[in-house]
C-alpha cells in the first residue's frame, strides 16, 4: 500500500477522482467496461413523497369504520330492538403514539416488485392494537356498553369475603385481647412506658426511679429485661418516648430537668436548669419546677417538647445540647396568674401545640407563634382536678382529654366550645393517666383505678361516635395508669399499679411484638456457666507443704520440721492470760509485772545500800535543803512583822470570847 490510499484501498485524493470521472465520462460510455459494474442504484427510480396529513386522515377513517363494524356486529349479536340510527356508535379510539404506518394513493394496488412492500395497505387492516375481546357476564351474555380500557383483572373471592367480614365485623371484635403476657417490672406503679416505632422494643418507668428495656425478638419465655438504668436518682420517672426514628429516648423526672438516652441507655444530655429567682419564666433557660410530661416532635427529628409545674411548655433542640430552650409557651389561668401544665403534646402534623393545665383548662398554641393561644377551653375539666393526658387523633381533627375528675371529653378542633361526648364514673387517682384513640379511629380506650383492697380497675374501650362502652377488660386486684395502642404491632400495652406491665395481643390480628417471645422455650442454663468461675484449693499442694518423697524415712523427716516452729511456720499460740493485742503474759496484764518481767532482772547492782545512804548525811547536816528545810532559801525576810504567830493566835481567841454587841463598843468608845 504506498502513501496515496487509505487502509480501505480507497484513493485519498477523493475531488481528483470525482474529477477526472466528469472528464472521461459521457451517458453512453458503458460503465461495465470502466467499473466493473453497472449501475450504482440499478434502474432509475424517482423518490417518493410522503404527505403526514392525508396519512393522518385515510387513518383515522379507517379506525371509524373498523368500529363502526365492530359495533354494528355486536348490535346484530345481542338481537337489540332499537336500531342503529337511534344508537350513536362510540367515539373511535385515538391513534396511538409513536410512528405511524406509512400509506398513500399510489400504494393502493398491490405491485409485483419486491422494493413495493412495504408500502401496500389495505382500508380493511386493523390500526393500532387488537381490540380486547368482549367481556361476558355470568349468564353468557355481553355487556350492554362497550368495555374501555384493559380488561380488569380477576377478583379473588375469597378476598372479597375476608373484606366484606372485616368491614363487618363489630367493635369489640377488633379488640386485640384474646391473649396476653406479663412482665415484671418492680414493686411499684409503673408509670410510664413507651414503644420504638418498629415496635421491637418496650421501656417501662417507674416510681422506683428505675427505666427497665425489653426486647421482644430477643426475650424468651421467661420474659426477663436486659438492661436496667436509674437516669434521675431518687426521681419517679413521669414520662418515656422514643423518637420518629427510634434512636434516641426521651425522660421526663419528676424533677426539672429532662434527659435525652441513646437506644443502648447511654446519656446524650441533659436540658438545663432556669432561675427560679426570675419573674417571666420565658427568660429563664429551662424550667425551674418539676416536669410533668414530655414527647418527640412527630416530623422533625431532634426537637421535643416538655412541660412543668412553672406554667411553661418549652420547645428544646438535641443539637443545641440542651443549653436553653427553642421556644417557651406561657400558660396563664383566667386571672392572669400561673397555673402549672399537667400534660403536653404536639398534633399529628405538628403544626398546633396542646397543654393540661392544673386549673382545668386546654390551651393551644401555634407551634411557631408563642404570644397568645390559638384555642382555648377554661372549663374543659374541673378546676383544680388537673388534666391527666391530652391526645389528638389520627385524622387530626379530635382532641382526647382525660381529667382528675373521672371524666374523659372528646373535643372537636374545628368548634372548641362544647365537647362532643363526655364519659363519666372513671376513677382517676394518678396524675399520668392515660387516654388514647385506636389506629382506626374507631373507639378510645383509657383506664380507671381503685384504691387497694376495693375492687380491680380496668381497661375501658369506648365507641368514638357514640361514646358507648365497647368492652372492658378487668386487671385482678390493680389499676390500670398508663395504656398504649401501638399502629403497627396492632398490640395493647398497660402500666398497672402494682408493678407489672401487661401485654394484649391476638395471635390472628396482632403482627411480631409479644408473639415473637411466647413462642421461644426457656433457655436453660449450661452446666458449664457454673462451674468455669470455681476454683479449688489445696493448701498442701502449695511448695512450702509439698512433701518430700524421695527418701523411704520421708515421713520422719516431716514430723521433725513440723515439732519446729520455725520450718512448719507454726503462728504464736493464743494468749492463756489476760492480754490479747500486747501479748502479755499469763502473770499479769499491768505494767509493773510486765516491768517486773522484764527489765527489772536485767538491773544488776552489788553496791551495799547503807554506804550509799550515809554518804549523803554530813552534807545534810551542814546545808539542810533537802530534809526539813526544803523552802529555806527563797522563805521572805520577816522584817515587817510586828506580831508573832502567837500573839495573833491569842488575840483572835479573845475576840470569839467576847459577846459585847457591836453598836454597844461604838458609843463606849
Amino acid at each position: 500500500m504506498d502513501n496515496n490510499t487509505t487502509s480501505c484501498g480507497t484513493p485519498r485524493d477523493g475531488p481528483f477522482v470525482l474529477k477526472w470521472f466528469e472528464d472521461n465520462m459521457d451517458e453512453d460510455t458503458d460503465m461495465s467496461k470502466v467499473m466493473g459494474f453497472s449501475s450504482f442504484g440499478g434502474t432509475k427510480k424517482k423518490a417518493r413523497t410522503f404527505d403526514l396529513d392525508s396519512i393522518l386522515e385515510q387513518t383515522r377513517k379507517t379506525a371509524q369504520e373498523r368500529s363502526r363494524k365492530v359495533f354494528e356486529e355486536r348490535e346484530a349479536a345481542r338481537g337489540s330492538d332499537s336500531s342503529d340510527d337511534e344508537r350513536m356508535p362510540p367515539p373511535p379510539p385515538r391513534p396511538r403514539p409513536g410512528p405511524q404506518p406509512s400509506t398513500s394513493s399510489a400504494s393502493q394496488k398491490p405491485a409485483a416488485d419486491s422494493d413495493s412492500d412495504d408500502s401496500d395497505s389495505s382500508d380493511e387492516a386493523m390500526i393500532g392494537p387488537p381490540l380486547p375481546p368482549p367481556q361476558k357476564t355470568e349468564a353468557g351474555t355481553e355487556p350492554e356498553e362497550e368495555f374501555i380500557g384493559p380488561p380488569m383483572p380477576p377478583r379473588d373471592s375469597d378476598e372479597d369475603s375476608d373484606d366484606d367480614d372485616e368491614e363487618e365485623d363489630p367493635l369489640d371484635k377488633r379488640i386485640p385481647a384474646s391473649h396476653e403476657i406479663t412482665l415484671e417490672h418492680g414493686n411499684k406503679t409503673v408509670s410510664a412506658l413507651a414503644l420504638d416505632p418498629s415496635g421491637s422494643r418496650l421501656i417501662t418507668g417507674g416510681y422506683d426511679y428505675d427505666i427497665r428495656f425489653w426486647d421482644f425478638a430477643a426475650m424468651d419465655a421467661s420474659l426477663q429485661s436486659f438492661r436496667t438504668i436509674q437516669p434521675c436518682e431518687c426521681h419517679n420517672i413521669r414520662s418515656l418516648a422514643y423518637t420518629i426514628t427510634g434512636d434516641m429516648i426521651l425522660i421526663a423526672a419528676g424533677n426539672s430537668q429532662a434527659k435525652v438516652y441513646d437506644r443502648d441507655g447511654f446519656e446524650v444530655l441533659e436540658c438545663s436548669k432556669g432561675d427560679q429567682y426570675l419573674q417571666d419564666m420565658a427568660k429563664t433557660k429551662g424550667h425551674v419546677a418539676s416536669l410533668n410530661s414530655a414527647c418527640w416532635h412527630p416530623r422533625t427529628k431532634g426537637l421535643f417538647l416538655t412541660c412543668s409545674d412553672d406554667s411553661t411548655v418549652r420547645i428544646w433542640d438535641v443539637e443545641s445540647e440542651g443549653k436553653k430552650h427553642k421556644t417557651a409557651f406561657k400558660a396563664r389561668s383566667q386571672q392572669g396568674r400561673k397555673t402549672g401544665v399537667t400534660s403536653c403534646g404536639f398534633s399529628r402534623d405538628g403544626k398546633l401545640i396542646v397543654g393540661g393545665c392544673e386549673d382545668g383548662s386546654i390551651q393551644i398554641w401555634d407551634a411557631n407563634l408563642n404570644v397568645h393561644t390559638k384555642f382555648l377551653q377554661r372549663t374543659a375539666h374541673q378546676n383544680g382536678a388537673g388534666i391527666t393526658c391530652v391526645s389528638f387523633s389520627y385524622d387530626n381533627r379530635a382532641l382526647l382529654s382525660r381529667g382528675g375528675d373521672d371524666t374523659m371529653k372528646l373535643w372537636d378542633i374545628r368548634s372548641f366550645k362544647r365537647p362532643l361526648n363526655v364519659a363519666t364514673k372513671l376513677q382517676c387517682f394518678y396524675p399520668m393517666t392515660d387516654c388514647t384513640f385506636s389506629p382506626d379511629d374507631k373507639m378510645v380506650v383509657t383506664g380507671t383505678q381503685v384504691k387497694k383492697g376495693e375492687g380491680n380497675g380496668k381497661l375501658v374501650f369506648l365507641d368514638r361516635e357514640t361514646f358507648r362502652t365497647v368492652d372492658e377488660i378487668e386487671l385482678q386486684d390493680t389499676g390500670v395508669v398508663r395504656c398504649l395502642w401501638h399502629y403497627r404491632l396492632n398490640q395493647i400495652i398497660v402500666g398497672c399499679s402494682n408493678g407489672k406491665t401487661k401485654v394484649f395481643y391476638d395471635p390472628n390480628k396482632s403482627h411480631k411484638g409479644a408473639k415473637q417471645c411466647v413462642v421461644k422455650t426457656k433457655r436453660s442454663m449450661k452446666q458449664v456457666e457454673t462451674v468455669v468461675h470455681e476454683q479449688i484449693l489445696t493448701p498442701h499442694a502449695l511448695p512450702i507443704f509439698r512433701e518430700n518423697r524421695r527418701g523411704r524415712m520421708a515421713w520422719k523427716q516431716l514430723v521433725k520440721d513440723r515439732s519446729d516452729p520455725l520450718r512448719s511456720h507454726r503462728p504464736d499460740l493464743p494468749v492463756s492470760g489476760a492480754g490479747a493485742g500486747g501479748r502479755l503474759g499469763a502473770t499479769g496484764s499491768t505494767l509493773s509485772s510486765y516491768i517486773s518481767r522484764t527489765i527489772a532482772p536485767n538491773i544488776i547492782d552489788d553496791s551495799n545500800p547503807r554506804e550509799s545512804i550515809l554518804r549523803h548525811a554530813k552534807e545534810a547536816e551542814e546545808n539542810p535543803v533537802y530534809l526539813g528545810h526544803v523552802y529555806k532559801i527563797t522563805q521572805p525576810d520577816p522584817k515587817l512583822a510586828e506580831k508573832t504567830l502567837e500573839q495573833e493566835i491569842d488575840e483572835q481567841e479573845a475576840k470569839e470570847k467576847d459577846t459585847t454587841p457591836a453598836w454597844k463598843k461604838l458609843k463606849l468608845a
